[in-house]
């Protein structure tokens, strides 16, 4: 069934775990990460980006989405997400199309830009009772800077500014920069857990890691219990279709796709099975 992301992210900070948002790109993708969501009694997210609006046609992805959890998946809440929405346009877009939950990200531009168009966006959707995540701070990916002596201060999220950007703005969720990081860029040695819970006492709304495909439990729970309600999964579920698609490749004289897509399917499952168990969602359906 499709639910409120703003709803699964409450009870998920008042509960104390975390909801796991997994971005796809295809029907292979989509069903794993619903099936796996339904075999464990979870809530969770599926999201998409601008880029794959491109790919999968917007409208197509996100009905494609709407209806295996509406058909297959009717016990378990199911939230559908723009994920890194960079512009107005693209935001918009999404609304129009049915999205109940958008991620307008200014991170890269000044804080007064940033804050004036979130501002501007979450006027528009809340009038339209659609949820807004936002960021605060910057969370690097690889080829966008230097990995070598990143000065990782000036990336981070900044407690006193997250106070004050929550209520001009009115967001709904916000995802912060704690020294986290895109894809295969080097992460900052260790979490500022400190800062995540300075963060986390000067604002009241759910908070969204972004970049942590690669975490282990330790980190996970570490940072769950310091205020984290959502981690967004990209890279380690499409590492683990790559990984099932070699596979059935290589492994199999194979003519029919389906079955080749099929075996990137079930690896899937297991990447996002233990991701979701890691998060503590499971039962939580």
């Amino acid at each position: 069934m499709i639910a409120d992301v703003k709803v699964l992210l409450e009870e998920a900070k008042a509960g104390k775990y975390a909801v796991g948002a997994f971005n796809t790109i295809n029907l292979e993708t989509t069903r794993a990460i619903i099936e796996t969501a339904s075999e464990l009694s979870s809530p969770v997210i599926v999201q998409v980006t601008e880029k794959t609006f491109d790919y999968a046609g917007a409208r197509a992805i996100f009905h494609l989405i709407k209806n295996i959890a509406e058909f297959y998946a009717k016990d378990i809440p199911v939230g559908i997400h723009l994920d890194h929405g960079k512009s107005f346009e693209v935001v918009e877009r999404a609304m129009d199309i049915g999205f109940g939950s958008v991620m307008y990200d200014g991170s890269r531009k000044e804080y007064v830009d940033n804050c004036m168009m979130t501002k501007k966006i979450v006027d528009i959707a809340h009038s339209r009772g659609i949820a807004v995540q936002a960021e605060l701070g910057n969370v690097p990916y690889l080829g966008e800077m230097q990995m070598e002596n990143i000065k990782w201060e000036e990336y981070m999220t900044d407690p006193d500014q997250a106070e004050a950007f929550v209520k001009e703005t009115g967001i709904d969720t916000l995802a912060v920069a704690i020294g986290n990081a895109h894809g295969f860029f080097r992460e900052r040695s260790e979490p500022d857990y400190e800062r995540l819970s300075a963060v986390a006492k000067r604002v009241s709304i759910p908070l969204v890691l972004h970049g942590a495909s690669d975490w282990h439990n330790g980190r996970i729970t570490e940072v769950i219990e310091r205020g984290i309600s959502c981690f967004n999964v990209d890279t380690a579920i499409r590492l683990a279709f790559i990984g099932g698609l070699r596979e059935g490749l290589l492994s199999q004289d194979e003519a029919d796709l389906r079955k080749v897509l099929a075996t990137g399917k079930e690896y899937t499952k297991s990447a996002i099975k233990e991701k979701i168990l890691a998060f503590g969602s499971a039962g939580k359906a």
